[in-house]
């Protein structure tokens, strides 16, 4: 696994202990990838997927924001994804972005939150889809 440029030592002890094959890469910004990413709920067309985190300029004092997710998710239901529709290269693939943001009621918080936490929110949106919109 590539190892492109350092986190900081509670994002490494995560990622190792999370259980998917990571590796940091730099294509245009540094990002994370976490490979065999478990999409949390049976209703998408794949259990597992590259899932992709942009590290933000100024991290951890800035906010991670969004996920990207390599190959495109959707629903087996056919209903559709709200804010999936675009698209990011990396490493040679086309990543499905889904726009998801830290917002006023629920912000991210230096010294709180780290990609660990912004992994566990991405649990959270994947399983959320499904509650907000259940399956047909």
């Amino acid at each position: 696994m590539r190892r492109q440029f350092e986190l900081p030592e509670e994002d490494r002890a995560f990622l190792d202990a999370y259980g998917c094959p990571w590796e940091t890469v730099v294509d245009g910004s540094p990002w994370v990838l976490l490979h065999g990413f478990a999409t949390q709920d049976a209703g998408y067309n794949h259990d597992a997927v590259t899932a992709a985190i942009r590290i933000e300029t100024g991290y951890p004092k800035a906010a991670l924001d969004m996920v990207y997710f390599y190959p495109a998710l959707a629903r087996k239901d056919g209903r559709a994804i709200g804010a999936t529709e675009a698209t990011q290269s990396l490493d040679g693939k086309v990543f499905q972005r889904w726009s998801r943001h830290y917002t006023a009621a629920n912000p991210w918080v230096v010294g709180q939150h780290n990609l660990g936490t912004h992994v566990l929110m991405v649990e959270d949106w994947l399983m959320r889809e499904f509650e907000k919109c259940p399956a047909a």
